[in-house]
């Protein structure tokens, strides 16, 4: 177990429109958590920044204009897998004595025209080879992977449908969730195909917001047991259908010192339905899918993103790689509100994301533990 404790959680309200800029609602989100750990900006120095629209500053021009002076600094770009990629740079630099107070901070405000763009300019393969198509974003890409992944298990529209409506059960009783409305099968069934075999509730909604999380030397708080991750596996060429978590699986758990039978609830990047259960099944959360999800998932109500997940809370961009870390924290330390899950000691959170081509390269995932 890691020396480094997660104090606090925070995540700036979700909004599907606001007026603010990206630096206000990173700023907002860093003054939450620092108001939840009990912490001044004074006493931070060390800085974690993930951000598409912060662009053209970066995280030193968000540490300045916050008055932030400094030890540490990173910025990772990488989307799902940021949030965890920031985690685990945060831990080892407090290990190493590099800085003792570290917020990590995630957050975006893209508008219509501003997603379009981000979404046709992604990477040098999206905008030579993919826009002109064009595809209109990553809906496409992952409506072939869905279509893969069903043939392969076995699985009908029914079957993915169990993990929006579990998730949309959870977010029912998340104030901060964007969609919150009780959600029937019917209903999603009925729902406008985006690209088939995609609904409209198959697909996150994007909203502007931000997540963080505040880091301290030693103390009561949340422990990170293990972390691993495994970014561009298989060059692009394998079937999209199994990331990067199935190669570092054992290294995991056998870090954590637990098995998947033992974690008390789980936060899956879940940028589609087929994703989640992709990252699920790599960690052996879900050897059998269909049992999965109308046994565990559907009839037992298994905590799979007790937010919502970005499913029905939403993506705020880059903070979608942090959403899921603020979850668990907040379940661990006992501050969920309406949603807590019972006796929660053990969290699995996932990263995924970062399409290069043909779907997500960057993979990895934590084990988490409540400490008092």
């Amino acid at each position: 177990m890691t020396a480094a404790s997660i104090v606090a959680a925070y995540e700036e309200p979700y909004a599907r429109r606001t007026s603010r800029t990206a630096e206000q609602l990173l700023a907002a989100a860093v003054r939450g958590a620092l108001g939840a750990a009990g912490l001044g900006h004074g006493d931070v120095d060390g800085l974690g920044v993930s951000s598409f629209s912060l662009a053209p500053d970066h995280a030193i021009d968000l540490a300045w204009r916050l008055g932030l002076r400094l030890d540490w600094i990173m910025q990772d770009p990488h989307g799902g897998a940021s949030g965890i990629n920031l985690l685990q740079h945060a831990v080892r630099a407090i290990e190493a004595g590099d800085a003792r107070v570290v917020v990590l901070v995630a957050g975006d405000h893209l508008d219509r025209a501003a997603f379009a763009r981000l979404t046709a300019t992604y990477n040098r393969a999206t905008a030579e080879a993919l826009t002109p198509l064009p595809l209109r974003g990553p809906n496409a890409l992952f409506a072939l992977l869905t279509q893969r992944h069903a043939a392969a298990h076995g699985l009908a529209d029914a079957d993915y449908a169990q993990v929006p409506l579990s998730q949309r059960r959870w977010a029912a009783r998340n104030p901060g969730a964007v969609y919150r409305a009780p959600l029937s099968l019917d209903e999603y069934l009925a729902a406008p195909v985006v690209a088939a075999p995609l609904r409209r509730f198959d697909c996150v909604p994007v909203v502007a917001g931000a997540d963080a999380l505040v880091l301290t030397a030693g103390g009561p708080g949340v422990r990170v047991r293990a972390v691993a991750s495994r970014h561009n596996p298989d060059g692009q060429e394998g079937d999209g259908i199994v990331t990067g978590l199935a190669q570092v699986a054992d290294r995991l758990w056998a870090g954590a010192g637990v098995g998947p039978g033992e974690i008390d609830l789980a936060c899956v990047y879940d940028d589609y339905p087929v994703m989640a259960l992709a990252q699920l099944a790599d960690l052996g959360c879900a050897p059998d899918l269909h049992a999965f999800l109308h046994g565990r998932l559907a009839r037992d109500g298994w905590p799979l993103n007790p937010s919502g997940g970005q499913l029905s809370a939403g993506q705020a961009g880059a903070a979608g790689g942090m959403h899921g870390l603020v979850e668990a924290v907040l379940q661990l330390l006992g501050r969920a509100g309406e949603r807590q899950v019972d006796r929660a000691r053990l969290a699995l959170v996932t990263g995924y994301g970062m399409v290069l081509y043909r779907y997500g390269a960057c993979a990895n995932a934590a084990v988490l533990e409540g400490v008092a």
